[in-house]
């Protein structure tokens, strides 16, 4: 039978429940307003922490359980092998993604490989604090230097994709250096992608802790520049 969904929409899911119930039923909402032939994916843990499922279950949206660990990467990679959509777009499930702005990035999606959602081109921005947007700016930078990629928001997950480019692609960074991963060997192996940034606000997490380890996240990202640069 062929596929007809246009846009599958993946949030990974770490304990947000909370966030969820607020997340959900305005995604939903948004791809109503659009017209599109849509899916929404939670991708869970492994084993249920929360109540996500039953979020997931209320709103009519896919609750899928991350394979291969408990990972941030594990958690992209199972949403890419799940998604039926013809487009991918992932999102951050602690709300600092507005579901209203996913209309933004899929005008471009038809024109372009990669379509992202930016807090360093003009009139883009971030709520974070100012060390979290220096680090940022740092890490972005270098990898767009170190990697050649032409774009100045790597690190940002907010991204629309060609599903066929992005399964095609084999991945296996763990940590959330995968995206700039995605993006590294989406070019390599399609030299003349196109890549569109559109101007983004960043948000804070609405409810809950962040996931992310400052040390581990520096020496993952350290370790990936390596990787990626000298050994792919």
């Amino acid at each position: 039978m062929e596929n007809n969904i246009d846009l599958s929409v993946i949030l990974p899911a770490y304990q947000e429940e909370e966030n969820l119930k607020n997340l959900l039923p305005r995604i939903l909402q948004t791809l109503q307003a659009m017209g599109q032939h849509a899916e929404v994916l939670v991708i869970d843990t492994m084993e249920p922490m929360d109540q996500t499922k039953a979020v997931c279950e209320q709103h009519g949206v896919r609750y899928v359980t991350r394979r291969g660990g408990n990972y941030f990467g594990s958690a992209v990679r199972t949403g890419i092998e799940e998604a039926q959509g013809r487009y991918v777009i992932f999102m951050d499930a602690d709300g600092s993604h507005p579901p209203e702005f996913i209309p933004e990035l899929f005008r471009f999606a038809d024109e372009y490989d990669v379509v992202i959602a930016s807090r360093y081109v003009e009139n883009g921005n971030t709520e974070n604090s100012l060390a979290l947007i220096l680090m940022s700016r740092i890490v972005n930078w270098t990898f767009s230097f170190v990697l050649n990629l032409p774009c100045k928001d790597v690190s940002n997950s907010f991204k629309v994709y060609r599903a066929e480019q992005l399964k095609s692609i084999k991945l296996s960074c763990n940590n959330f250096d995968i995206v700039e991963e995605i993006l590294f060997k989406l070019r390599r192996s399609y030299p003349a992608m196109r890549f569109k940034e559109v101007p983004f606000v960043f948000k804070k997490r609405m409810f809950g802790e962040t996931k992310r380890n400052l040390i581990m996240f520096i020496l993952t990202y350290l370790y990936t520049i390596i990787r990626l640069r000298f050994r792919s």
